[in-house]
């Protein structure tokens, strides 16, 4: 969806036979489309093919042809034994760009399990990250942060591979794990313990078990300082000049190492007021702080009203949907909002049309299509 927002002609190709993206069957759904559905798939034309019939999978060869780029996130080895994998599109495509994803890699014991987000989690060391010490129980991110990243990775890594291409006339194949992408991810500031080979230590202690959300007289807010200078913007908005001269906060190292004493005198102070009240004093300070939001809030808050952030259009389908523009915004090729996501097999006969099927033929192959799917 992201490479799409940016302008590629994206076609899913979904199997009629099984409902296609699963995602489609989600709860909270609108006319028949899914929340899930319609906020990954904007932008992405729909072609419903069974590649198991050959005259699909003839189709789906033939599409590649004028392709720059082959997504695949099948369990390794099955697209060699459907007939699309990295040597099939290549014969048709030599200069494609061949991406290969899957959810633990393409080889060793993990590679033939099925997969989904928790699991990554799990396997990578996040959710004992998430729990703050090796010696808690282990929590999940409560968003599907594997599956997500690792799209975000692979689109950075195609564009790489474009960019490539366009210099020296020859495509490549990216192969990308979620389990790499995420233990990737974790690596520039929570796998500091494992970083020394010499001197590694296997418990990664916790620094504090209390975070930087903070409960108020009437809510909670959060509130980050590191450097000297925000630490004495802090105690003028706490009216505590005092801190100044504790010697445990005299610098940030040993604020790092008091950092329970800390943190809990500075819970302790911001108990006292309303919420709205310490926003008001500690920017007054330019102490770096920020109210806690629901959802529902968050989308209505004026800064997130002034980045214009979240747009409301009509999808031709399911009526009027709100979603998160594209987070990039480029100065000579804005993202665009071309169409919602698409029905499945929505644009089976306009794609075929466009690389030379005639109408006799699409009707053909459809009807292929659909007894194949009964």
């Amino acid at each position: 969806m992201m490479l799409a927002d940016q302008g590629a002609d994206v076609i899913k190709v979904e199997n009629p036979g099984t409902g296609g993206d699963q995602t489609r069957a989600s709860a909270n759904k609108q006319n028949g489309f899914s929340a899930n559905f319609i906020n990954n798939n904007r932008n992405k034309r729909s072609v419903a093919l069974n590649l198991k019939d050959p005259a699909s999978k003839q189709a789906l060869l033939k599409l590649c042809e004028g392709a720059d780029v082959f997504i695949q996130n099948f369990r390794p080895g099955v697209v060699d034994r459907i007939g699309i994998g990295e040597a099939d599109i290549r014969a048709i495509a030599p200069n494609i760009v061949y991406v290969s994803i899957s959810g633990f890699g393409e080889t060793g014991p993990y590679a033939g399990k099925p997969v989904y987000d928790p699991l990554i989690q799990a396997l990578s060391g996040l959710a004992t990250v998430q729990a703050g010490s090796d010696a808690e129980r282990p929590r999940l991110v409560r968003t599907i942060l594997p599956d997500k990243l690792t799209g975000i990775v692979a689109a950075q890594a195609i564009t790489a591979a474009l960019l490539s291409r366009a210099r020296t006339g020859e495509g490549q194949h990216i192969r990308l794990s979620m389990l790499d992408a995420i233990i990737a991810f974790l690596w520039g500031s929570d796998m500091g313990s494992q970083t020394f080979i010499d001197s590694p230590f296997p418990q990664q202690n916790a620094a504090s078990f209390i975070d930087l959300i903070y409960e108020t007289a009437n809510g909670h807010i959060s509130v980050a300082v590191q450097s000297n200078k925000e630490w004495a913007a802090l105690s003028r908005a706490f009216g505590m000049p005092e801190l100044l001269e504790d010697p445990r906060f005299a610098t940030p190292a040993l604020r790092q190492e008091n950092i329970d004493a800390r943190l809990t005198l500075t819970q302790d102070v911001l108990r006292t007021r309303p919420a709205a009240e310490w926003i008001a004093l500690l920017e007054a300070e330019d102490v770096p702080c920020a109210p806690v939001l629901t959802r529902t809030d968050a989308i209505n808050h004026p800064q997130v009203v002034a980045n214009e952030i979240v747009l409301e259009t009509i999808h031709h389908l399911a009526g009027g949907v709100r979603q998160a523009r594209p987070a990039a915004r480029f100065s000579g090729t804005p993202a665009e909002h071309r169409r919602g996501g698409p029905a499945m097999g929505e644009h089976t006969s306009e794609v075929l049309g466009e690389i030379g099927y005639t109408a006799d033929e699409i009707a053909a192959l459809t009807g292929m299509k659909k007894d194949a799917a009964e």
